[in-house]
């Protein structure tokens, strides 16, 4: 059914918004003579190996988009208007291509009118709804960078998360503010909120920005459209890094147009959530270039819900994390579920056990299924795997390049090339590298090299085809169930508890979610304290996510010669005391 994979590598046709074919964005990169061939040209799987060294530069006859992301939804509602664009089924909730332009373009106008301009930032926060969808566009349209803050969109809570009340916590000005007007001692550049649902202080309602854009705002959005520019920054996802600390990495239009393929007939079901890249690029941006349709089962994560949506709404394919796969495979009653209609699937955002790759095959029939690897960085999909992969590459890789990407593997001290087939840290050059993290240079520059060769931190080995084994990682972050974790937050964390001497937090294997954090504590000499009293401590204070699933107790940690600690030894003493 798919050439290639519905998320992770470039469009199809090279005109499908445009008139005349696109020049490539990018210069040609030229080979290394000495060393061989680096080129896999990839609108097919590479059936002829063709790399001779550990560099690969995914060539391709599809030429790079220069479309912003506004354009490509204007493109696709005007091709397929009539077409379902979004289904959220949990809100009852269905809107076609030219629905979905029309409330995109009258709250694009909305935004204008509450006196947002091009290059302030807005933040989305809340679950997987249709206001979620709605804002991507709306703010891209209006020329808005999606992230945080100079206003914000929420619905007033979601389960436990009270998000009006926390917003209430940290700027208690809102509740006597005129909205639009907040000054926030705390946050002095938030100055509008917008609540999707009930009514609160300070605060306008989604209603209020549907309503507010008059004709001289909706002029004021056409002729913005033609000042906007596909490289300008127009999205900020936030991502943990080499030192724990959140960094915004700043992607442009052209980053994320760029970085999804799909044949247009397609109806995924899409579970992951839309804060992350997997599920804004993969999600609401191929909709937007490939005219796709997609099917959100439920606000929150809920595996039986993704195959009742899968069978009902006839998807043909499907989205979701090592962890949302294996809960699927575990309903009782999976057998239940005719999911005939799922053709092809995909599997991404945290390491991907072999194991259940083959049951995902197997046991659901998905057939067409791949693995994607990639970084909030590179937009996120650098490679990808093919349909027609076998059983090998599908579980043992994460696919071949994706076009118009190039990706080295170099010894992690020297910088130099490693042999074909040689572990080392893997790096990613292309239209798909971020702009920066947002502020901050010297982050920046320690991730992207002058040459914009961006450093992934990960060790891997290419093959002759182009193909990527993830070896494991330089660095120490945490992957549950596709949630990046960062130790260095939590250990913080635990240093302010009052017994606690010292604090190293590790990810340990686990089945269910890929990995669970641990946390290994030296106490202060004469107190004692139990793994229960640690995780009462950090309930309400971190995000549920973080807190410890195992709390052990040591009198000392493995060191270098050099004093410092040995994490990977302390994961397999800790794996063993725990008998995993």
């Amino acid at each position: 059914m798919f050439s290639r994979i519905a998320f992770g590598s470039q469009p199809l046709r090279s005109n499908v918004f445009f008139s005349k074919p696109v020049k490539l964005l990018q210069k040609p990169r030229t080979t290394f003579p000495s060393q061989g061939s680096c080129a896999v040209h990839v609108d097919s799987p590479p059936t002829i190996p063709t790399l001779t060294t550990s560099y690969a530069h995914g060539t391709s006859s599809k030429s790079l988009l220069f479309s912003t992301v506004g354009g490509s939804l204007q493109a696709s509602a005007e091709r397929f208007p009539d077409r379902e664009a979004v289904v959220f089924l949990q809100d009852g909730v269905r809107k076609t291509f030219s629905q979905l332009q029309q409330d995109v373009d009258q709250a694009a106008a909305g935004l204008l009118a509450l006196g947002l301009k091009r290059g302030d930032r807005l933040g989305m926060w809340g679950p997987n709804t249709y206001e979620w969808v709605l804002f991507q566009f709306a703010s891209a349209k209006a020329g808005i960078i999606l992230v945080g803050c100079n206003a914000i969109v929420c619905p007033t809570q979601f389960k436990t998360q009270k998000y009006c009340d926390m917003l209430r916590q940290i700027c208690p000005e809102m509740d006597t503010a005129i909205p639009g007007s907040v000054k926030s001692a705390r946050l002095p550049d938030l100055h509008t909120m917008i609540v999707t649902d009930s009514r609160q202080p300070g605060m306008y309602h989604l209603e209020d920005v549907m309503q507010a854009g008059s004709s001289q705002h909706m002029q004021q959005l056409e002729e913005l459209q033609k000042k906007l520019s596909f490289d300008d920054p127009i999205n900020i996802q936030f991502t943990s890094g080499t030192t724990g600390n959140p960094k915004g990495a700043t992607l442009s239009h052209h980053n994320i147009v760029n970085n999804g393929e799909c044949p247009s007939q397609v109806r995924v079901c899409l579970p992951v959530p839309m804060y992350h890249c997997f599920g804004s690029v993969g999600g609401g941006i191929v909709m937007a270039t490939h005219g796709i349709t997609l099917v959100c089962p439920s606000t929150g994560y809920d595996g039986r819900a993704n195959l009742a949506a899968m069978e009902s709404e006839r998807c043909t394919f499907v989205y979701g994390t090592p962890t949302m796969y294996i809960d699927m495979l575990g309903q009782p009653d999976l057998a239940k579920f005719d999911l005939s209609s799922v053709e092809g699937g995909i599997m991404a955002g945290s390491p991907c056990p072999p194991e259940i790759v083959k049951k995902v095959i197997s046991t659901m029939g998905i057939k067409e299924f791949v693995i994607a690897y990639g970084t909030t960085e590179n937009s996120p999909v650098s490679f990808c795997g093919f349909p027609t992969d076998n059983l090998e590459r599908k579980s043992e890789t994460v696919g071949c390049i994706a076009s118009h990407i190039e990706a080295k593997v170099v010894d992690p001290g020297s910088g130099q090339l490693v042999p074909l087939g040689i572990s080392g840290e893997l790096m990613i050059r292309g239209y798909c590298v971020m702009l920066e993290y947002w502020g901050d240079v010297a982050k920046t520059d320690e991730c992207i090299a002058k040459d914009r060769w961006y450093k992934t931190g990960d060790i891997a080995s290419l093959d002759k085809y182009g193909f990527c084994r993830i070896e494991g990682r330089i660095k120490d972050m945490i992957i549950r169930g596709g949630e990046n974790i960062y130790p260095a937050e939590i250990e913080q964390f635990l240093h302010t508890h009052p017994k606690v001497q010292e604090a190293q937090v590790i990810g340990i294997k686990d089945e269910r979610m890929g990995e669970e954090v641990c946390a290994c504590l030296k106490l202060k000499a004469g107190q004692d304290c139990s793994a229960e009293d640690i995780k009462a401590y950090c309930k309400g204070k971190i995000a549920h996510f973080k807190i410890p699933r195992y709390v052990t107790f040591v009198n000392d940690y493995p060191l270098t010669v050099s004093g410092k600690i040995q994490k990977n030894k302390l994961r397999v003493q800790t794996e063993k005391f725990l008998a995993l």
